[in-house]
């Protein structure tokens, strides 16, 4: 897996979204720091080459992540934009998270409780797809107090056109083997 990580902001200034900032112990950790961030994915053939990417905003810090993988399936890319990009937060924040996969909005909010319960199965008693990434979704949510906005891919939404051409980067970059 390829992955590529441009900050936008000061590292100097105390931004939850700066990578080279670590965890905080002082009071400004104790405000609470609210981020938002957009995520999607995109494959190439489904399966295919796929690609993933975040964009988040602090104030006036933006950072952008996006990786791929020469074989996947647009879900795994879905799953992973938002993993990698709470992963990516120095801190627990309050996260404003833009999706536009209806799999990984309803999987959080209405199925993942349901999978737990049933032993990662399904309503149909067949193992719940990707569950390793959905196991690694909950840990990072739990991290964070994430609020779940859904918006409608491709419809001009800034930033979700801004995570759709992070994804399609993190497939550009896998298909030049970088």
């Amino acid at each position: 897996m390829t992955t590529f990580d441009s900050p936008r902001a000061d590292a100097a200034l105390r931004s939850p979204i700066d990578p080279q900032v670590g965890t905080e112990t002082s009071s400004d950790a104790e405000a609470p720091q609210v981020v938002e961030m957009w995520t999607d994915g995109a494959c190439k053939g489904n399966p295919g080459v796929g690609g993933w990417g975040a964009w988040m905003r602090f104030g006036e810090h933006e950072r952008e992540l996006f990786g791929g993988e020469a074989h996947t399936t647009n879900n795994r890319m879905e799953l992973l934009a938002v993993i990698r990009g709470l992963r990516a937060l120095n801190r627990p924040c309050r996260v404003i998270l833009h999706v536009d996969s209806s799999y990984v909005m309803k999987g959080m909010t209405t199925w993942l409780a349901g999978w737990k319960r049933n032993g990662w199965r399904t309503g149909d008693k067949k193992p719940v797809k990707n569950m390793e990434l959905w196991q690694e979704l909950e840990t990072e949510v739990a991290r964070h107090d994430v609020e779940w906005r859904w918006v409608k891919g491709h419809s001009g939404d800034p930033g979700n056109e801004r995570a759709d051409q992070l994804a399609n980067r993190g497939v550009d970059q896998v298909r030049a083997g970088r």
